[in-house]
């Protein structure tokens, strides 16, 4: 299994700080940068472009509902026009500031619960992908991967537009396939079973679940979060696992 390492970057907001930036983007393929709605700023957007051309990392939008207090992890109601409207926003600026210094945006990667909704709800990833395909060129979707990665994939067909599924290095898996809520015991790996879980995706393209069962999924990235302070610590290691 090939696997490009991506993570969740550019989300502090004025004098509020959130991740190690600098310490991960050496180590990254794909930086998904915040656009200003759920965390992020036009000037950490800025300093996060310019870190990533400086490491030649693949840069991402990583829109997600204007919730700034709640760092975008609360559902918000919207129409579908609304929705796709606020996408089209963020994806716009993201790409436009990229470039403005050189860059070209290659993906989307929605945040939070934007992104929990996409997966749970057929109706808003339909949203999600009608955007990307509605937008003035050709950009990838990067989703979680499922059991259900194959209808998602149809339908990213019946629209014409790429997907790349996603995996977590630091998150552990419910039986379902779904990510396990964090407000659950051991939803967060520690650094021990991050490197294990990486090293049995590598091997196998598999992952135990909350309850031991082995399920397997189709990968084509793998998340690590810049504000889990196990993964930072171990991002080059698992960079290592990723490319033996």
């Amino acid at each position: 299994m090939s696997l490009r390492l991506n993570c969740d970057l550019g989300e502090s907001f004025g004098a509020w700080k959130m991740g190690l930036d600098e310490a991960v983007m050496p180590h990254i393929d794909q930086a998904n940068i915040a656009c200003g709605f759920h965390a992020g700023d036009p000037l950490v957007m800025q300093k996060t472009l310019a870190l990533a051309k400086q490491h030649n990392v693949m840069i991402g939008a990583h829109p997600g509902y204007p919730d700034l207090i709640g760092f975008g992890r609360r559902s918000i109601k919207t129409s579908a026009e609304e929705l796709k409207a606020m996408l089209t926003y963020q994806i716009a600026a993201m790409d436009g500031m990229a470039a403005s210094v050189g860059l070209t945006l290659a993906y989307v990667k929605p945040h939070g619960a934007m992104y929990n909704d996409m997966m749970a709800d057929s109706a808003v990833r339909a949203v999600v992908m009608q955007a990307i395909a509605d937008y003035h060129r050709p950009l990838t979707l990067m989703l979680q991967s499922t059991p259900s990665a194959d209808q998602h994939q149809q339908e990213a067909n019946d629209l014409g537009i790429a997907l790349w599924f996603e995996i977590f290095a630091d998150r552990c898996y419910d039986d379902d396939g779904k990510l396990l809520a964090r407000s659950k015991e051991g939803a967060v790996h520690n650094k021990e079973k991050m490197l294990a879980q990486v090293k049995q995706l590598k091997d196998s393209g598999t992952v135990t679940t909350v309850s031991g069962t082995t399920l397997h999924l189709r990968a084509d990235t793998l998340c690590v979060h810049g504000d889990n302070m196990d993964g930072v610590n171990a991002i080059q290691q698992i960079r290592e696992l990723i490319r033996s």
